[in-house]
């Protein structure tokens, strides 16, 4: 006995069939074909005039496509099943029955995001509490305020901010080595200093705040190993950094001194600053952010020091939010972090299906009217409507075969045909009327998307 009626137009009639087959050993089902060529032209109650009851005999459930509008119970009326709407594309329906993975305790992480505001010390207060909001609202959990590099210079009012942050709620790092600025900063109540090495460490048993210590400049691990020890002498709460060191400037050689310094120090607090890389490197920050959260993740890296400035740098905070989450929830499950959040693949696009050039010029076959189809591929785009059917890639040289004069359907076509265009260009996924996919760039909500931690 069927499980599903799957309720489609004639166009679409062969594809689902072909799409059906394929996960046809997980159920049973039956395709109901109506008088109509489109069917996301259908709305509820024209459905429920040209469904039989009898179609639906015997089935538990009937589907109906995601584009269908009206009420599902004029249908359920008329043939007494239940009634859903599917996807929009019928390509997706190997995803909708089942193939998403069940994410279980999704969204928890371990790593604090510290969000750099580079040049703080040069902002008014309303800059810097602009930018601690956007950061916050992006995944950071740790602001922290940028002040002028060496000792020579200092954070002119530093108390000021430090405390005008704290007050909006907001855990506070500051970046210098400038003396007065870190006392100052500490009395306001500041949570964490970068950074302490020989340089500095006298200022330590001074300080109400935890310290990141780093190793002396120019020096290696063992200079590390004597900050570390002088600050346990004193009992001062620290965080160690070994220093991330850019591509071609020790990168590989930095990676080795997380990975020994994990191994000295197995239940210590570490920090690792990803500026280098990606601000320094001329590449999108969400491939980036991914590999290196898998690092961050297998060492267990406590804190990661981040910003956006660089203009290819805008989001970093965010995609290292999503990152975290992704290494974590996969590393906590012993999978891989793939086929489990979408979100960082925003220029191109996950797996999909297109149809076949041949599923298309049979659709062609059925069409009796002038509206144009458009769908794409991996190779070209693909219109037709009654009268034609152009293929290629250049929206100027496709349009140009259409004939179409009213300014209007011109305004659409070419609208269209440039989104069909890049989404070959891009290898995205094009439907006619749906924007393209941007992973978490598509929706500006991510700005208040609630978070959770666990240790």
């Amino acid at each position: 006995m069927p499980e599903y009626l799957f309720v489609t137009g004639k166009l679409a009639a062969d594809a689902l069939h072909a799409t059906l087959e394929r996960l046809s050993p997980d159920f049973e089902y039956r395709v109901a074909v109506l008088n109509i060529s489109v069917a996301a032209l259908m709305e509820t109650g024209w459905i429920a005039r040209h469904l039989h009851q009898k179609d639906a005999q015997g089935c538990r459930q009937v589907m109906i496509s995601g584009w269908c509008q009206g009420d599902l119970a004029v249908i359920e009326e008329r043939v007494g099943v239940p009634v859903v709407r599917g996807p929009k594309d019928l390509k997706d329906l190997p995803v909708f029955f089942g193939r998403e993975r069940v994410r279980e305790g999704y969204g928890a992480y371990h790593a604090q995001i510290l969000a750099e505001i580079v040049e703080a010390y040069r902002m008014p207060w309303e800059e810097i509490l602009t930018q601690a909001e956007y950061y916050r609202a992006s995944g950071a959990d740790i602001i922290d305020l940028g002040c002028p590099v060496g000792t020579a210079r200092g954070f002119p009012g530093v108390g000021d901010v430090v405390a005008g942050l704290k007050a909006h709620g907001f855990t506070v790092s500051l970046d210098t080595f400038h003396h007065e600025t870190i006392l100052r900063a500490d009395e306001a109540g500041m949570d964490l200093l970068l950074s302490i090495n020989a340089t500095n460490i006298e200022l330590a048993p001074r300080l109400r705040c935890k310290v990141v210590v780093i190793p002396d400049f120019d020096q290696g691990l063992d200079s590390l190993a004597r900050n570390v020890a002088q600050l346990e002498a004193w009992g001062v709460p620290y965080v160690i950094d070994p220093i991330l060191s850019p591509i071609n400037f020790g990168f590989t050689e930095s990676l080795h001194r997380f990975y020994e310094t994990r191994r000295r120090y197995p239940d210590a607090e570490m920090l690792m600053g990803l500026g280098n890389l990606t601000e320094l490197t001329d590449a999108d920050t969400t491939g980036v952010n991914a590999l290196m959260a898998g690092i961050i993740t297998e060492l267990h890296i406590d804190y990661v020091l981040t910003t956006e400035v660089i203009s290819w740098a805008r989001g970093a905070v965010r995609e290292f939010d999503l990152a975290r989450k992704l290494m974590h929830y996969a590393h906590q499950n012993g999978i891989l972090p793939k086929h489990v959040d979408d979100s960082l693949i925003t220029i191109k696009d996950p797996p999909y299906e297109t149809y076949t050039e041949a599923e298309l010029r049979r659709m062609h076959e059925q069409v009796r009217d002038r509206n144009f189809r458009i769908f794409a591929d991996d190779r070209q785009v693909y219109v037709f409507n009654r009268d034609v059917f152009v293929t290629g890639t250049d929206p100027g040289e496709i349009f140009a075969q259409l004939g179409a004069t009213e300014a209007s359907h011109a305004f659409y076509l070419g609208r269209e045909l440039e989104r069909a265009a890049l989404a070959v260009q891009l290898g995205k996924r094009y439907t006619q009327e749906e924007p393209l996919r941007w992973g978490y760039l598509t929706s500006a909500s991510h700005l208040t998307a609630s978070r959770s931690r666990t240790e």
